[in-house]
């Protein structure tokens, strides 16, 4: 197990996950730095938080030191990561904090699981796409976005979902989210996949927020009415 101290935050994470490149990374600190500074602008005592794809449990470990660990859950489809992020959540004192087994899916999914590429490198898993290699596939929940919201009505989304992003937002978000952080994959879709989802965004009443957004990681707030 190797051991990261990232801005007060201890991480322990299995050799066997890392490459030299992440390890380095977390070594050093630049391991999901845009997001931790996003989190860290946006997230504010007393918000309830869902992070959709929880990583190694870093970004779920910073919000738990500014809102109440029980106002956190965090949605993981990778079956090989919950271990070490339930173990990386109780290290920081984060016990309360949720940790669920699932695929976020859009409203309209019909089915109760799917596929999910389950990589030996926790950052390369992603929901499969045609031509995976059998051995990598694993059978998830699908857990549909709306449920999710009604059931812990969340104040702040923060989410990096390795591409799935596009397919959630066919629908206006409801008025309690008052914050949306997100990590684009533009290799994974086309521009006209991005502008829906920013149109969506905007339905929904929340706007471009160049405060906490960095290249593909993109935020949106909720717009004070005048």
């Amino acid at each position: 197990m190797a051991r990261f101290d990232i801005g007060g935050v201890p991480l322990e994470v299995p050799e066997g996950f890392l490459t030299p490149k992440i390890a380095a990374k977390l070594a050093s600190g630049g391991y999901e730095r845009s997001e931790a500074r996003a989190a860290r602008m946006r997230v504010k005592p007393g918000l309830r938080v869902l992070e959709l794809g929880g990583g190694v449990g870093y970004i779920s470990s910073i919000c738990a030191q500014i809102t109440d660990p029980a106002n956190i859950l965090t949605l993981e489809a990778n079956p090989n990561t919950l271990e070490v992020i339930r173990h990386n959540l109780d290290l920081n004192g984060a016990t309360e904090a949720q940790l669920v087994h699932g695929a976020v899916v859009g409203p309209d999914f019909e089915e109760q699981t799917l596929l999910f590429r389950a990589a030996p490198a926790f950052w390369g898993s992603a929901v499969a796409e045609m031509g995976a290699a059998e051995e990598d596939l694993v059978e998830v929940p699908a857990i549909r976005l709306t449920d999710l919201f009604a059931r812990h009505r969340p104040h702040v989304v923060i989410l990096d979902v390795e591409g799935a992003e596009q397919y959630l937002f066919s629908r206006r978000w409801p008025r309690h989210v008052r914050q949306v952080i997100m990590e684009l994959h533009p290799a994974k879709y086309d521009n006209s996949a991005i502008q829906t989802m920013v149109d969506c965004m905007s339905k929904s009443g929340l706007t471009y927020d160049p405060g906490c957004s960095n290249g593909s990681l993109i935020g949106f707030r909720r717009v004070k009415p005048r």
